[in-house]
Parts: structure tokens; C-alpha cells; sequence
């Protein structure tokens, strides 16, 4: 099929934003694991398989925006100039993250944040960050972090979230939506979805107050936007209340029966007929070409449930909450689980 010219100037332009960002980022992380090298190494194999869900997510992405799913602009959306102006205070931090690393210390907490208000599970440095999510500086620098890590393709893998709830919101026919993103953190996927998806109601729900600080600033210049700190095991929201549920990046840093909680409250918030669109990591069961790099982010990145995670079933936990689950799709080192609230009991 042959593709209109502002297709392939988009295309070209879009590829070549990426490759900016993938190819420095690849030298940085070369760099980085001879500082905390495992003792293996993944085989070509390995590495071919990752390249080749890498291309096939930046295929889907420019899909999506050709089929009118989301707007092209959300391609270029990465603030590169904000991110700029913050990666000096992320590199100056990497001594302390990486003797955390050495450390294994879990535990380097802020002095002055009453950790105890969290659940157990919540109270350590995650990916060894400092402060964990406990802090405004760790919530200012996360999302530069996290492109850092997925090499420019955070802001990608998140916003597949947005083509199911496009197909939903016109099956509506017009009628305005309640959207809740569950652990909304800084707020870059409800950002994504209220642009692609102007003019409904949108929620985000997240246990990290500074996290909704940095939301806040994010969400700005959006309508109608609520944000609360709350435990997303237990939503303060009545039955039904939504049209839409999301969840970006949340399931695998939960203990397993907290992960059956969080979608059990999910599905109750869930109006009869109402979409539920999850992503996170890939799962061994769907994804066993690219289990290297699934087992080694446990080992390297501090995430003490993820190996349970990737051995458990993201689609059958929704299932078990009752509710109608679509097929996954993946999305390079993630994937998308969809699923419908029934309709009758």
C-alpha cells in the first residue's frame, strides 16, 4: 500500500526523532552495565528478538495515528527541552544510585516522610531511585528516567492505551466519559489520553503525593481533571461510577494478592459495558524471545515482585474480577489487556 506524502514525511521524521534518542541512550546503557554487569550477556538471538519488538512498536505507533486513533502530534510530544534543562540533576544523582544498587539498600528513604502511612510493598526505592516515590525531586526527574531506560519509548509503550478507549468512545456516540487512570503517577498517560480524547472527565488516582504535585503541573491546562491520593486497593469511587478504567505500569509493582485487589476494585468501579485498558510488562507466557531482559530488569532494577509478576497472568487476574477479556497485544517490552465490564450478571 502505498502511503500519502505527509505520511512519509511524518514517517521519516518520526523515525529519525527516535534514532536521536535510541542511539546515545544505547551508548549510555553499554556504559552502564559494565558498572553493574550480571556476569551474562544476552545472545544475538536475544538481541534480535529485541530489536525486532522494538520496530515492530514504532510500527504500531505510526499505524495508530495514521488510522486517526490518536493525533500525529502525540508522536513528537517527548519535552526534550524540559528534559534537557533536568539531566544534569538525574546524572549527578547516578553515584548515589549506584552505590544504592551495590547496597541493595531498599530502605534509603526520605528522613521526613512518614513512611508508615504507605503500604509495606510502597516503602522502598524502586528501580533504586532516590527517595523511591517519596519525594518531589524523584517525581520531577522519574519520567526522564524512565525514557532513559526505554530508550526515548516510555511515552510510546504508554500511550498504546489510548486506541482502545478512541474505539470505545465512539461506539458512545458522542456521550461525554468518565476516565480514571489507576496509579496515574506524574500524569504523562492521562496527558496523552486528554489530548487524544479532549472534552470528557478525567481522574487519576496515585498513593505518591508528590507524584500528583507533579500531575497537577502536567495536567494543568486540562478541563476537568481530578487527582487523589488513595490506595488503589480500596478506590474512593461508588460502583459503576466510570466509563473507562486504565492502568499504566502499576500491576507488576504490587504483591500478588494486592494485584487481585487493585483489579477487583477496578472492575467494581466499572460502569456495566465499560472499557478497562491495562498495560505493563510483558509476561513470560506471550513473550518467552524476550525473557533475558525480563528476568535481568528484576535483577538489575530492583523490582522485588516482578518475577512473580511475569509468571502470573495480567489477563486472567481481570478475568477473576469478572470481568470480559480481550486477547493482549504486545508493545515491545510491554503489553496492552483489555477488557469489558458485563453488561448483565
Amino acid at each position: 500500500m502505498q502511503l500519502p506524502m505527509p505520511s512519509l514525511l511524518t514517517r521519516a521524521a518520526y523515525h529519525a526523532q527516535q534514532a536521536s534518542l535510541r542511539f546515545p541512550l544505547l551508548a549510555a546503557h553499554a556504559g552502564l552495565r559494565l558498572a553493574t554487569a550480571r556476569g551474562n550477556e544476552p545472545t544475538a538471538e536475544d538481541l534480535r528478538a529485541l530489536q525486532r519488538a522494538y520496530f515492530a512498536l514504532l510500527e504500531k505507533d505510526l499505524r495508530n495515528a495514521e488510522a486517526g486513533l490518536y493525533p500525529r502530534s502525540l508522536l513528537f510530544q517527548i519535552p526534550l527541552r524540559s528534559y534537557a534543562r533536568k539531566l544534569p540533576r538525574l546524572l549527578s544523582d547516578l553515584p548515589r544510585t549506584y552505590l544504592r544498587f551495590r547496597r541493595r539498600d531498599y530502605r534509603d528513604l526520605p528522613a521526613d516522610v512518614d513512611a508508615e502511612r504507605y503500604p509495606a510493598y510502597f516503602r522502598r526505592t524502586f528501580h533504586w531511585q532516590t527517595d523511591g516515590y517519596l519525594s518531589r525531586r524523584s517525581a520531577e526527574l522519574y519520567d526522564l528516567s524512565v525514557e532513559f531506560l526505554f530508550l526515548g519509548c516510555a511515552d510510546v509503550m504508554r500511550r498504546q492505551v489510548i486506541p482502545p478507549l478512541t474505539r470505545f468512545a465512539r461506539r458512545t456516540r458522542g456521550r461525554r466519559l468518565r476516565i480514571l487512570d489507576v496509579g496515574c503517577g506524574t500524569g504523562r498517560t492521562l496527558r496523552q489520553i486528554a489530548t487524544a480524547l479532549p472534552g470528557h472527565q478525567y481522574f487519576g488516582v496515585d498513593l505518591s503525593p508528590f507524584y500528583l504535585e507533579a500531575a497537577r503541573k502536567e495536567l494543568a491546562d486540562v478541563a476537568e481533571v481530578t487527582l487523589l491520593a488513595e490506595n488503589a486497593e480500596k478506590l474512593p469511587f461508588r460502583d459503576g461510577y466510570f466509563d473507562a478504567v486504565t492502568s499504566v505500569y502499576l500491576f507488576h509493582e504490587l504483591p500478588r494478592k494486592a494485584r487481585r485487589r487493585v483489579a477487583q476494585e477496578m472492575a467494581r468501579v466499572l460502569r456495566p459495558g465499560g472499557a478497562l485498558v491495562v498495560e505493563d510488562s510483558a509476561q513470560l507466557a506471550e513473550a518467552r524471545d524476550l525473557a533475558f531482559f525480563l528476568d535481568g530488569f528484576a535483577a538489575d532494577m530492583h523490582e522485588p515482585f516482578y518475577r512473580d509478576y511475569v509468571r502470573d497472568d495480567l489477563a486472567g487476574i481481570l478475568a477473576e474480577a469478572g470481568l470480559e477479556v480481550s486477547p493482549a497485544e504486545r508493545c515491545w517490552l510491554a503489553k496492552v489487556v483489555r477488557a469489558t465490564a458485563p453488561t448483565s450478571a
